[in-house]
């Protein structure tokens, strides 16, 4: 949770440093205010903790049910929020999943970018954002660990490094994380954003 500690001469400049520090309504901070007295009571001052009151999980589900009900599509959402690596997770079933998914993922992708954004605004810990529509982002992480796993053999054989296509960072991570405790291969993502691409290296002894 987000915290600030003031000491002004009074409540509204209190609301008013809050509202510019943390970047958000003011509906959403909480004030607990300690009035000070000096000189006779003729000076006051007071001493505020302000702190972000939000349930991101939530607040990110009511976006994405916001979001869908706009567009007239309609859609189940579910929220699971995982404290192992601080990652929420958004599963979602809807008539029009090819839609929402786009081309090589590329709409589900600007969704996750934006709820992540926007939930991180909130939160004083990085949280991860992930969100899953018709069960593509499983499908696809099943397709690219087949890929690490071919791949990487094929490097071990021929001790030549080999260059895969550029991914974005969700399905680098992926092929990172599948080939980690391998001991003859290790993988080193290269280029510039947004083409950045992962390499699979024979590991030097």
């Amino acid at each position: 949770m987000k915290k600030l500690e003031l000491e002004v001469k009074t409540i509204e400049e209190a609301k008013q440093q809050a509202i510019k520090t943390f970047r958000i309504n003011v509906d959403y901070i909480d004030f607990d205010i300690e009035e000070k007295k000096q000189f006779f009571g003729l000076k006051r001052s007071y001493k505020v903790s302000a702190s972000v009151n939000v349930d991101v999980l939530d607040l990110g589900l009511n976006l994405l049910k916001t979001a869908f009900l706009n567009m007239d599509v309609d859609a189940k959402v579910e929220a699971h929020f995982d404290e192992s690596n601080h990652q929420i997770t958004y599963t979602v079933e809807t008539n029009e999943n090819p839609v929402l998914i786009g081309k090589n993922g590329k709409t589900l992708e600007n969704i996750q970018f934006y709820l992540r954004n926007v939930l991180n605004i909130y939160t004083d810990k990085y949280v991860m954002v992930l969100v899953d529509i018709g069960g593509y982002k499983a499908h696809r992480q099943k397709q690219l660990e087949v890929l690490a796993t071919k791949t990487a053999k094929e490097v071990i054989r021929t001790n030549i490094p080999a260059k895969l296509t550029p991914m974005n960072a969700f399905e680098r991570r992926i092929i990172h994380t599948k080939l980690a405790d391998w001991r003859d291969v290790v993988t080193a993502s290269e280029g510039e954003k947004p083409n950045r691409y992962l390499v699979i290296k024979p590991k030097r002894r």
